[in-house]
């Protein structure tokens, strides 16, 4: 893979340190990465996420889902009970413990949760505060300012 310098872009910028380091870190993918558990990210909206993941064997109690700093993080662990009576010839549905972390942007919040069939959902919204959302500005004329200072001020001196 090629290695990009963005320390040009370091100059001019400000507040993208976090943009570029994440562009370096897509270039090089990590071998290490968990599989486990397999998930998909779909889009449902033009705002809305939804991210799935296969828990075959994991009730609700045993997962967690906790959002901290656009870190979404899922984690299972499965409370070994088994059956003193019966013998396990093949073992082929994992149960082992897994920790699965998301990377979310700005303003993406987890909306709900759900396990269904042995896939968890979580439904993830994306909410643009409203002072970040564009919005028009009225142009106006220099005498306009004007007109209405001098009808203030014939109206508060009489």
């Amino acid at each position: 893979m090629r290695n990009f310098d963005y320390s040009p872009l370091y100059r001019s910028t400000v507040g993208f340190d976090r943009l570029f380091s994440l562009l370096d870190t897509l270039g090089q993918p990590d071998q290490s990465a968990p599989t486990y558990p397999p998930y998909n990210i779909d889009r449902t909206g033009e705002n809305a996420y939804r991210i799935s993941m296969a828990v075959a064997g994991f009730s609700d109690a045993d997962l967690s889902i906790e959002a901290k700093q656009n870190v979404l993080t899922v984690k299972g662990e499965q409370n070994a009970t088994e059956d003193e009576n019966v013998e396990v010839l093949f073992r082929g549905i994992a149960s082992r413990a897994f920790e699965r972390r998301f990377q979310l942007a700005d303003h993406v919040e987890v909306h709900n949760a759900h396990l269904e069939n042995g896939l968890l959902h979580i439904e993830l919204v994306r909410e643009i505060p409203e002072a970040m959302k564009a919005r028009k500005i009225e142009i106006g004329n220099k005498n306009s300012k004007q007109i209405e200072a001098k009808t203030k001020k014939t109206v508060s001196s009489k």
